[in-house]
């Protein structure tokens, strides 16, 4: 396969390059994951595949306490410094693979890698093996982690579990990819500050006693109050957050009643709670509640709610967001980077940030000149494979850049 462009062999200064060997064992191992999906927290053939490889490769692999997903570190860790992590996560989704024309399908009914999982899992491996060739060599500055995490696709996403499992540990600096279908392969996207934005689910019920169509003044009109709820509480938060914060409520289900002369005793909506920045989100449950409450009072419905926290916003620290910029541009030059916009996507890597900061690039998967338009979560979704050369490269670029003396 044909490598896309790049630096000028005299201008790059780093080592790190990625074997032609290698690159075609990657595309060979994404391929597999592709064909083998496995939905959160039930990764344990991808699991065993990661653990087989980075043990073939000398390392020491180390499945989490959940049973999937795995850590590894390349090197020696001084525990008197903090090491900088790398973050893949390794589940799918239960989507059907639509394709037809590609011979790496899932061969698993309603499942698929339908978000790109298998490429950032293939870019962090293979960042792996050229690290370790290089601590081989003695050219490994400082150590680095391999973070394998299950089940980003669960609210409130697998990242917390992999926290508590120890992934932390030691480590003072993370950075991540997601593929990117608007991005040609080639090219990343960054940008500092917010990158994603928070997620949660909320479940709604209202409740009534019932009656006749006929006479809904002398009952709940439980159906009308649904609909106030709907419409009243997006449009009532607006005015009580900060509108720079994008808080939105966006509802995906309502269910009411059987018959059309009665007025149903019971109603259900849910739907999601999204938020651009970290205050607003934080916010967000009291506010929600607050409104669902006072529009279902108001209509004499008793309401239940459930507010299911997801995930808080990604948001880039700007230092390791211009480690991300030079490791590209030592690698592939400038010309490959490109400003990217904050998606209203939900990430779990944002509770890593948490804790130590960090950075996501957006990595482009678009074959060049394809002008098909795709998206995430759709089940035709595909990667220019090309990619994995330009994750690797970028991560092992940016261990190498990060262990310098100037940072």
């Amino acid at each position: 396969m044909n490598q896309l462009k790049s630096r000028e062999p005299d201008s790059v200064a780093l080592p790190g390059r990625l074997p032609e060997t290698l690159r075609t064992e990657l595309i060979a191992f994404r391929r597999d994951l592709h064909m083998h999906p496995e939905l959160g927290n039930q990764e344990f053939r991808t699991t065993a595949r990661l653990k087989a490889r980075l043990e073939a490769a000398g390392l020491a692999p180390k499945v989490l306490a959940t049973g999937t997903g795995l850590m590894c570190d390349v090197g020696t860790w001084d525990r008197g410094k903090k090491m900088l992590a790398l973050r893949a996560d390794i589940d799918a989704l239960p989507i059907p693979d639509v394709k037809t024309d590609v011979p790496y399908r899932s061969t698993v009914p309603d499942m698929a890698h339908a978000c790109g999982h298998d490429v950032h899992t293939t870019a962090v491996l293979g960042a792996g093996l050229v690290l370790a060739e290089l601590d081989r060599q003695g050219l490994l500055p400082a150590p680095v982690r391999l973070i394998f995490q299950p089940a980003e696709e669960v609210l409130p996403g697998g990242a917390p579990d992999a926290i508590e499992s120890g992934v932390l540990d030691g480590v003072g600096r993370i950075i991540a990819v997601h593929c990117d279908p608007r991005v040609d392969a080639g090219r990343i996207g960054l940008r500092p500050g917010p990158i994603t934005s928070a997620c949660d689910r909320l479940e709604i019920t209202l409740d009534g006693p019932g009656g006749h169509t006929a006479r809904p003044h002398l009952t709940t009109d439980l159906v009308t109050a649904a609909a106030k709820v709907a419409t009243e509480v997006p449009a009532l938060l607006g005015r009580r957050v900060d509108a720079r914060s994008g808080l939105a409520v966006t509802w995906g289900r309502i269910e009411a009643g059987h018959a059309c002369n009665v007025i149903p005793q019971h109603a259900e909506l849910s739907g999601t709670v999204r938020c651009l920045d970290l205050p607003g989100w934080r916010e967000a449950p009291d506010l929600v509640h607050a409104a669902v409450d006072e529009i279902a009072t108001l209509h004499r419905a008793k309401s239940t709610i459930t507010y299911i926290r997801g995930v808080p916003p990604v948001v880039n620290d700007p230092v390791i967001t211009e480690l991300l910029r030079d490791a590209m541009t030592e690698r592939r030059g400038a010309y490959a980077i490109e400003d990217t916009e904050q998606s209203l996507g939900g990430e779990d890597f944002s509770w890593y940030l948490e804790h130590v900061p960090g950075a996501m690039a957006r990595l482009g998967v678009r074959t060049p000149g394809d002008t098909t338009r795709r998206d995430l979560h759709c089940g035709d979704f595909d990667a220019d494979e090309r990619a994995i050369e330009v994750g690797v490269e970028l991560f092992t670029a940016a261990a190498l850049l990060d262990a310098a003396p100037k940072r």
